[in-house]
């Protein structure tokens, strides 16, 4: 297997363990994986083409799963004929920042003419944190009203949480300002492609 498809599917594996929280597995044997394995392409919903031999796919996901171990990502714990598997803290934090760049806002095929507005207070001393933050806004193609001021048509509460808690932010740094309208919007609406 390439490189980069280990990582991928080793980066896929990291956020399946951040989402699920921690595998436990009731398995007798010592060798485990075999038997954590369907568990954990479930988990992460890891699609690969169809092929003649189940074994290949098994293989790519073993190959994945000793590659974070090697790495000190993820722990594995046998105790009393179960297993536990659960990420290290720095794979904890590789897994926060893997789910931060897949980060996407979703659109809806209707809007339903609402703006939501994304306003930010860091202070100075957070400051290189207020720049990522700033550039993750940006990236996710929000409107920049003001300096600290953003809007989006599309509901982001989901995502801002995320952010909130892997930059660390509380909820008096960060608002959201759910509007019916701006005023003279006409640039705003451009951005976005809305009539």
């Amino acid at each position: 297997m390439s490189e980069d498809k280990n990582k991928q599917i080793a980066r896929s594996i990291l956020k399946g363990v951040l989402w699920s929280g921690m595998f436990v597995v009731a398995c007798g044997s010592p060798n485990f994986v075999p038997v954590i394995l369907p568990q954990i392409a479930k988990s992460i919903s890891y699609k690969i083409k169809k092929r003649k031999n189940e074994k290949w796919r098994d293989k790519k996901l073993s190959n994945a799963f000793y590659y974070l171990k090697r790495r000190r990502l993820l722990e594995v714990q046998k105790k009393r004929g179960q297993v536990y598997i659960f990420l290290t803290k720095e794979g904890k934090k590789l897994a926060g920042k893997y789910q931060i760049n897949d980060l996407e806002i979703e659109k809806p095929k209707k809007w339903d003419k609402l703006w939501r507005i994304l306003v930010f207070d860091v202070k100075e001393d957070h400051r290189i944190k207020r720049e990522a933050l700033r550039g993750k806004i940006n990236q996710l193609g929000f409107y920049q009203l003001q300096k600290s001021v953003w809007v989006c048509p599309y509901n982001f509460h989901k995502e801002m949480e995320l952010l909130r808690e892997f930059f660390g932010f509380g909820r008096d740094e960060m608002k959201i300002i759910t509007a019916y309208e701006i005023e003279n919007d006409k640039d705003i609406r451009k951005h976005f492609g809305l009539k």
